[in-house]
């Protein structure tokens, strides 16, 4: 028992955790243009092209950073393990080496260690004692290629720029197409709900009469037929209405376990005037953000052309060098290493068997390739803003058709509905009537979000 107890204290005590994560869950109350914030600022994929942004910035202060000047440090030891080296033949070993040598134009002293010995048969050597050298060089190389690498990246970044707001964009109308469908859904749910109420009082009443016998037992079969029929149907629409929902959390980048509350209505969403200005605002061709990219990619390719040019310019180099050596025994050894220099080179490119002249054509073309691609792309946005100005009116009047068709098909079922109380309607019109209500619920479902559909991709065309 002692045992059993345990158990029921464990399992109650983790039930009591789970239901404290799940009363914890955040609940979000959210506008359309909340969800489109938030989404903006939490989805992933938002995420991702801001990164792109700052990573593109760092590649271009990497170009950057090649032309500035270069520094680096460097300490190298050595060790000769007590090695003397020897200098054998006649004569003192001292008037054998000369005071000074000339490398270069310039004349450096030699210096000998005071541990320089001579034997008697004129031999002598020179002790090479440990020695440490420490040096910093500072060099910078500069070429055309360089500074018109640093305008291609600067025109990359602009271009991942434009595809940050583009994505924005694209995310507003993601989050905009299923709020939009959650509105209509339980638009359609609560319009089911209440046919299903009126199609059960009919149930109930018919089976009343059966039970008095006024009415056969086939007309309740029959009506009981059709209430399973629209239970099915909003069970339906209740599953796929908590998929939209689910669907929505992604599109936020919220916590998974959050719960959504919709503020605005399906009748602020349906602006009809303000899809009516949509067509009448006229089409201005540099708001849109693909006719951007293409606009940057001709300058990219413009910037290639110079690019190819480039390698006909000469290449500019300097450097400085400190170098400090130090020995580290009791006398310091010969040294001949120079504690400054500087240098400076110039390299001009002179023969390439046609290879350079091969390249700049090739990158012509791509720039013509990129002109006929812009002015190709221009035309077809053109055309089809004329078009979806048109699928947008088109969308509207099938929506204003279809709403009013949902309304009376409501008002005949519910007529239809009174009408069989009294007997006055057959039982194969209440489900005629029943039918009717659901074939206009999906018509309207479909003009919605053909509107929608219309007026996202009309938005996205201007760049709004």
């Amino acid at each position: 028992m002692k045992k059993i107890a345990l158990s029921l204290s464990i399992a109650l005590f983790f039930a009591h955790i789970a239901n404290l994560g799940a009363q914890e869950a955040p609940t979000l109350r959210l506008s359309l243009s909340d969800a489109q914030q938030y989404a903006v600022e939490h989805n992933y994929s938002m995420q991702n092209a801001s990164l792109d942004v700052k990573k593109a910035e760092y590649t271009r202060w990497q170009t950057i950073s090649s032309m500035l000047p270069q520094v680096k440090a460097g300490f190298d030891y050595q060790n000769m393990c007590g090695y003397t080296m020897n200098i054998g033949g006649g004569g003192s070993m001292m008037s054998m080496i000369p005071d000074s040598i000339t490398i270069g134009g310039m004349t450096l002293p030699i210096s000998l260690p005071s541990s320089s010995t001579e034997n008697s048969s004129g031999g002598g050597g020179i002790a090479m004692n440990p020695s440490g050298t420490f040096s910093i060089t500072a060099s910078v190389a500069v070429t055309g290629a360089q500074i018109v690498g640093i305008m291609l990246n600067n025109i990359a970044r602009d271009m991942i720029n434009v595809n940050l707001r583009q994505s924005e964009q694209t995310t507003r109308s993601q989050v905009r197409n299923v709020y939009v469908s959650i509105l209509v859904m339980e638009d359609i749910v609560g319009l089911l709900d209440s046919s299903l109420a009126n199609i059960m009082l009919l149930e109930k009443s018919t089976l009343e009469s059966v039970a008095a016998g006024a009415a056969e037992q086939i007309q309740a079969d029959k009506l009981h037929v059709q209430v399973a029929s629209l239970r099915n149907s909003i069970n339906a629409n209740r599953r796929s209405l908590q998929m939209l929902y689910n669907s929505l959390i992604l599109q936020l980048g919220a916590d998974v376990n959050s719960k959504l509350v919709l503020t605005t209505s399906l009748e602020e969403v349906l602006d009809l005037n303000y899809l009516a200005s949509l067509s009448l605002g006229g089409f201005t061709i540099d708001n849109n953000y693909n006719y951007q990219l293409l606009q940057y990619n001709e300058k990219l390719s413009k910037r290639n052309v110079t690019m190819a040019w480039m390698d006909f310019t000469p290449t500019l180099s300097a450097y400085y060098s400190y170098s400090a050596k130090t020995y580290f025994g009791k006398d310091e050894g010969f040294n001949m290493t120079p504690p400054n220099m500087v240098g400076a080179s110039i390299s001009i490119p002179l023969f390439t068997t046609g290879t350079r002249y091969a390249k700049i054509r090739s990158a012509k073309i791509d720039y013509q390739e990129a002109l006929n691609s812009k002015q190709q792309a221009e035309d077809g946005l053109r055309v089809q803003y004329n078009q979806l100005c048109y699928d947008l009116a088109n969308a509207i009047e099938s929506y204003l058709i279809q709403k009013d068709n949902l309304e009376v098909t409501q008002r005949v079922f519910n007529n239809t509905a009174e009408k069989y109380k009294y007997g006055h309607a057959s039982n194969l019109e209440v489900t005629n009537a029943s039918t009717d209500i659901i074939t206009a619920q999906s018509n309207y479902i479909q003009a919605v979000m053909s509107v929608v559909t219309a007026e996202v991709a009309l938005e996205n065309l201007l760049g709004k």
